[in-house]
């Protein structure tokens, strides 16, 4: 999720997309989101396993930012 074109970003993982981008567009997501306004999704993949999801999650939060 991100808030503009080279803004903040937040990393996550669900296993509900369309219920999840709904609550960060209601203020109802993560305290990260809520405080830099979060509301855009930039980017999705499908995982089959959570632990696939969780291993690319932490290594998509490694990189850097440019």
């Amino acid at each position: 999720m991100t808030n503009k074109r080279g803004g903040v970003l937040y990393i996550g993982v669900t296993a509900d997309l369309p219920a999840r981008i709904l609550q960060h567009k209601q203020g109802k997501g993560s305290a990260f989101c809520r405080r830099y306004g979060l509301d855009r999704l930039l980017y999705a993949e499908p995982h089959a396993e959570i632990a696939d999801a969780i291993a690319r999650e932490k290594a998509m939060k490694a990189w850097k930012r440019a």
